[in-house]
């Protein structure tokens, strides 16, 4: 299966996610190119979408090949992978303090205007362009979890088993489109896997209503 971009992946998802629809979902994104899809998802469902900011650890020489992640909070999730990446304690605390103030910095970027939405009580629909190793998907299903929602959904277009069953020991439900066993990157099941911006992420979120 092959999207033609993400577009196309949230309107499939949209579709999966129906059950939601006329119970104020709350789609959270994880930036940046998820952000486009929670907003069309949540038009659908008839719900409310912001960002859940977390941050991936790359690798030591490589940064595209995640070894965890870190949440705004501080807490951070570790692959078991990691030490064989060549990652050792001094490396994860100068990747972590960095992305770290790369969240911060997300934070007053994004939300300067209009406070994140509290997921207290609500169901809370975690959205990614797919997911690879999973771990920001797992440290943002961790610190929404802290958050008690009445209900935690990944939904994501693709992933490989192995990462969905991770995720799924997190959420309550996992939705996802495609699970190939010949997995090697996201962006290899987009026709049209073109970058979100910062700028259209502050767009699209500055253009939701004020509390």
């Amino acid at each position: 299966m092959i999207f033609s971009n993400r577009t196309q992946a949230a309107q499939l998802l949209a579709e999966k996610l129906a059950a939601f629809k006329g119970k104020n979902p709350l789609i959270l994104a994880i930036p940046r190119g998820a952000v486009p899809m929670a907003k069309l998802i949540a038009d659908a469902l008839g719900g409310e979408f912001d960002v859940v900011l977390v941050r991936k650890l790359g690798a030591p020489g490589n940064p595209e090949f995640a070894i965890g992640a870190i949440d705004e909070t501080g807490w951070a999730y570790l692959g078991p992978y990691a030490a064989l990446a060549g990652a050792d304690e001094g490396f994860i605390e100068r990747a972590k303090a960095r992305e770290l103030e790369t969240i911060r910095r997300r934070r007053a970027q994004y939300s300067p205007l209009h406070p994140p939405i509290d997921p207290q009580g609500r169901i809370v629909i975690v959205v990614d362009d797919g997911l690879a190793t999973g771990s920001t998907m797992l440290a943002a299903l961790h610190a929404l979890r802290q958050r008690a929602p009445q209900k935690l959904v990944c939904a994501v277009p693709v992933a490989p088993p192995d990462t969905l069953e991770k995720v799924g020991e997190q959420a309550d439900e996992v939705v996802c489109l495609y699970a190939p066993e010949n997995f090697q990157a996201v962006g290899q099941f987009y026709a049209d896997f073109g970058q979100v911006e910062d700028e259209e992420v502050i767009a699209l979120l500055s253009e939701r209503k004020k509390p």
